[in-house]
């Protein structure tokens, strides 16, 4: 798919069912002031009853193609299928929304492309087994409220393997035409790459905040493709970091505040 843009601007863990009406129309002035070509959306838009809604709305708002992927937050009071189901029925018959889950990449510019998945944390960074971490996800996702403990660790790891193996097929058809690439995902792919509150999360909280499926995915093509870049844009944990795991792989986590949605980057192509 092609759609050239000069000017992306990168957004994450906006949680927009978290604003009144003035905050919701602040939020969208301050995309509309800077004009971007492209907005990408790295999860966390809402939750399940009203997802799809608020993408519409940004639809109608905005004058740019917008690229999503969905984060853990966007299941609340729903469940998987559900919210996949209806964000694909909705982008599917749109012009400007693009649910990049289901789309293997998108040409920026004829050197740069932009791959995506919303990926999940899977379990096996840190130390799951004796992890206190009990996150609402595990209440409030259709999918993993009736599971134990032991069940839901094979239900992470069998998320993070689908987008592990996702994000393979996409950077690898992607690296056959492009020697730099921007992947959007929701969850941090590295240890390195997850930080809360000014430092790397500790091994209660990485099995539920990073997927280590995807990273092993991303380290092993970019070690075999030293002649490419590829550059992560990831959130979920509210706070930001900038990490390089590689020459060619660098990973940028967004920070966010319930709330107080912002713009995390603007990128000129």
């Amino acid at each position: 798919m092609i759609m050239n843009g000069k000017k992306v601007a990168w957004v994450t863990d906006i949680h927009l069912n978290f604003l009144g009406r003035q905050g919701l129309e602040k939020f969208i002035s301050s995309i509309q002031e800077v004009s971007p070509d492209i907005l990408l959306i790295g999860g966390d838009i809402a939750e399940a009853p009203d997802v799809s809604s608020y993408l519409l709305r940004l639809e109608r708002s905005l004058d740019s193609h917008i690229c999503f992927v969905l984060g853990n937050h966007d299941y609340f009071k729903g469940s998987l299928s559900q919210v996949g189901e209806e964000v694909r029925r909705i982008s599917n018959a749109s012009d400007r929304l693009f649910f990049l889950d289901d789309i293997p990449y998108v040409e920026l510019t004829k050197d740069v492309a932009l791959v995506g998945h919303s990926g999940w944390a899977d379990g096996r960074l840190g130390n799951y087994d004796r992890s206190p971490v009990f996150l609402y996800d595990y209440i409030l996702i259709d999918d993993f409220r009736m599971l134990s403990k032991a069940r839901r660790l094979q239900k992470l790891k069998e998320l993070g393997d689908d987008a592990a193996s996702q994000l393979k097929d996409n950077i690898e058809t992607a690296l056959k035409h492009y020697n730099k690439l921007i992947c959007l995902t929701h969850v941090p792919p590295f240890r390195e790459s997850c930080w809360h509150e000014g430092k790397i999360s500790d091994d209660d909280h990485l099995p539920h905040f990073a997927c280590k499926a995807a990273g092993d995915v991303m380290r092993q093509i970019m070690v075999s493709r030293p002649d490419a870049h590829l550059t992560v844009l990831c959130g979920h944990t509210h706070s930001y970091s900038r990490a390089k795991i590689l020459e060619n792989l660098e990973v940028i986590t967004g920070d966010a505040e319930y709330g107080r949605p912002k713009i995390q980057k603007i990128f000129y192509l």
